[in-house]
């Protein structure tokens, strides 16, 4: 069972503070005061640090989950550094054997952090070793087939487990309710997003005006990671223009270069609109028709696009599939048909 435990460490599990490019561990908080937004999260957590420390004892395990790209995985590393404990990194499909798993938790040191990234995507044969890990920190392991077969069980040092996860709903119910605290990271404000890009232009020594700051936080769609990613390339078209610090008229060119819109819709976004307006009437279809019509894959559109569509009241999901509402008709140029019309007020009528 535990043959695979130099394989496991080297190729499953990403330990703790050398693994990450440099440039991402520059811009990680690395306190709860540097962590933007997500205040009633960032409250909670606090107690149940502070509460664990004073008894001695590990943090409770935690679940986070919401969209990609709100900082499950930073806030997963701020939980470690308060705790004063390493943290472990791994991915729900990179533990296809539970022997695997075993391996991991075996050489956890009491108190450290296990992060599962994707914990949905965890094999049940690997799921249900975690059962008594988390609950009883302890291993059971079957040793022999058939009729001489016995379980052994091994002593685990306490851990805390932290898993993220955009699909709470695909979490198996045992699994779920062994987490003792479970937050939902909210999307962010456009102030909480100028914020972090101030603040990530400062770790990356970019000089960066106010205006273009608020504008690229703007078209984020909610998003830190997006809002890192678009700063880094609105600083190398400001950087190629020659450009010292970035201006107003610098974001606003880069960002159209890049072809993000005034709300943060890229040409995926407006590739799905259009779908749903132009060759299927404003819906209802189907998401995996709408996968078929873009070339998009539909666990992509389910997860990325379909939030911040929805949050922005562009689209509707119907028993029958996907709508397309007044907004997103007016967002594409486009007049709904007497047909959409009449879907639409019937949908708003509901």
């Amino acid at each position: 069972m535990f043959e695979n435990e130099d394989y496991a460490d080297e190729s499953l599990v990403v330990s703790t503070k050398t693994e990450y490019d440099a440039e991402e561990n520059v811009l990680r908080p690395k306190t709860m005061a540097d962590y933007v937004g997500q205040q009633k999260v960032k409250e909670n957590l606090g107690v149940y640090i502070e509460a664990a420390k004073a008894r001695g004892e590990a943090l409770d395990h935690v679940l986070l989950y919401g969209p990609p790209g709100l900082g499950k995985t930073t806030l997963s590393h701020i939980i470690a550094n308060s705790m004063g404990v390493s943290i472990k990194m791994t991915s729900g499909p990179a533990i296809e054997r539970s022997g695997d798993l075993a391996a991991i938790l075996t050489n956890l040191n009491e108190g450290d952090v296990l992060f599962i990234d994707e914990i949905h995507r965890l094999n049940r044969s690997v799921e249900e070793i975690l059962y008594s890990a988390m609950e009883d920190y302890a291993l059971d392991i079957i040793v022999g087939k058939g009729p001489s077969a016995r379980n052994i069980r091994f002593s685990l040092n306490r851990f805390t487990l932290i898993g993220a996860t955009t699909r709470i709903g695909m979490l198996a119910p045992p699994l779920r309710d062994r987490f003792g605290i479970i937050n939902r990271l909210e999307m962010y404000t456009a102030a909480e997003l100028k914020e972090i890009v101030t603040r990530s232009a400062r770790a990356l020594d970019i000089s960066i005006e106010d205006g273009a700051a608020a504008e690229i936080a703007r078209r984020s769609r909610g998003t830190p990671r997006i809002a890192n990613r678009l700063l880094k390339r609105v600083r190398d078209f400001s950087a190629v223009k020659g450009n010292t610090t970035i201006t107003l008229a610098d974001a606003r060119f880069a960002l159209a270069r890049l072809e993000i819109d005034d709300l943060g819709l890229d040409q995926t976004d407006r590739n799905l609109l259009g779908a749903l307006i132009g060759k299927f009437g404003g819906g209802p279809a189907g998401l995996e028709t709408l996968a078929a019509a873009t070339g998009e894959d539909a666990n992509t559109i389910e997860d990325v696009y379909e939030p911040y569509l929805l949050q922005l009241g562009f689209i509707a999901r119907t028993p029958r599939g996907r709508i397309c509402l007044k907004d997103g008709y007016a967002h594409m140029g486009v007049e709904p048909s007497m047909k959409a019309r009449k879907q639409m007020s019937i949908f708003e009528d509901e």
